[in-house]
C-alpha cells in the first residue's frame, strides 16, 4: 500500500496563483510546477485513498490516468459554450466511482481542492438520463425511500450539507403530495462534509485517514444508489 504523506504546500498555493493568473502564458511558465506539485501527488493520493476506500464500497473504481478518463479531472476548462473564456480550472477534482461506466455517471466519492483548502463530497452531482427514473423510483419505494430519508437526516446531524439542483415541480407521474415529494425534485443529490480541510491540513500526513473517516459517513448514500439501481433492474 502506498503511504501518502500529504500534498506539497505548493499544491494549494498553485491554485491560489492560477486564480490570479488564469492565462496560457502563466500556465506554460508554471507547467513543471503543476506536474510536480499537483499531478504527481494527486496520482499518489488516488492510489493511497483508493486502496482504503475499496473495502468500504464494493466494486469501487479509480485510475491514475491524466487524460481526463481517470480519477483526476483535467485542468482545462471546456469554454465552447461559456461566456467565461478563462482556460483553466481553479480547482482540483478527484473522483472515486462505483461500478462500471464513466466516473461522472456513477455514484462516487469526490475530493475537491482549491485555494482555500479541500473538502470531501459524495453521491451524484447530476443524474445522467438513465439515472433520473432510478432515483425517483427509489424515493417512492417504501423501504428505499424511508432509508434515504433516515440516512440523509443522519448525515445532517453529523454536519454534512445536502445539495443538488432541483426542478420547480414534482415530476409528472408522481404524486405532488407524496411524503417525500421534496426529494423527488432533485436532479442530482450529493453531500458535502461540513468541515473543510484547511490548507495546512491538505499537506498533513493524516489527510488520507481523515478522508476515509468522511467516506465511512458517505458510504451509506453510495450504497443506497447501488441498491436503487438493483431494484430498478429487478422491477
Amino acid at each position: 500500500m502506498l503511504d501518502f504523506k500529504g500534498f506539497p504546500l505548493d499544491t494549494v498555493q498553485f491554485y491560489a496563483d492560477i486564480a490570479e493568473n488564469n492565462n496560457k502564458a502563466w500556465f506554460e511558465a508554471n507547467k513543471s510546477r503543476f506536474k510536480n506539485n499537483v499531478q504527481k501527488p494527486s496520482q499518489d493520493f488516488v492510489v493511497s485513498l483508493g486502496e482504503r476506500l475499496r473495502p468500504i464500497t464494493p466494486n469501487l473504481r479509480y485510475d491514475t490516468k491524466l487524460n481526463g478518463a481517470g480519477s483526476i479531472m483535467r485542468i482545462y476548462r471546456d469554454v465552447r459554450f461559456s461566456k467565461d473564456k478563462t482556460p483553466y480550472k481553479t480547482n482540483l477534482g478527484i473522483v472515486f466511482w462505483q461500478g462500471e461506466g464513466k466516473k461522472m455517471a456513477r455514484p462516487s466519492y469526490y475530493f475537491g481542492l482549491d485555494a482555500t483548502g479541500a473538502q470531501m463530497h459524495g453521491g451524484m452531482y447530476r443524474f445522467p438520463d438513465n439515472w433520473t427514473d432510478i432515483y425517483r423510483q427509489g424515493v417512492v419505494h417504501d423501504e428505499l425511500g424511508t432509508e434515504l430519508v433516515a440516512l440523509l437526516e443522519d448525515l445532517q446531524r453529523k454536519g454534512f450539507e445536502i445539495w443538488g439542483e432541483k426542478t420547480k415541480r414534482v415530476p409528472r407521474g408522481y404524486d405532488k403530495d407524496h411524503p417525500r415529494a421534496e426529494l423527488l425534485l432533485h436532479k442530482g443529490l450529493a453531500v458535502s462534509a461540513g468541515q473543510r480541510f484547511a490548507p495546512a491540513d491538505v499537506s498533513a500526513i493524516d489527510i488520507v485517514d481523515r478522508c476515509v473517516d468522511y467516506a465511512y459517513d458517505i458510504a451509506p448514500l453510495i450504497d443506497w444508489y447501488v441498491r436503487a439501481e438493483q431494484a430498478a433492474e429487478i422491477g
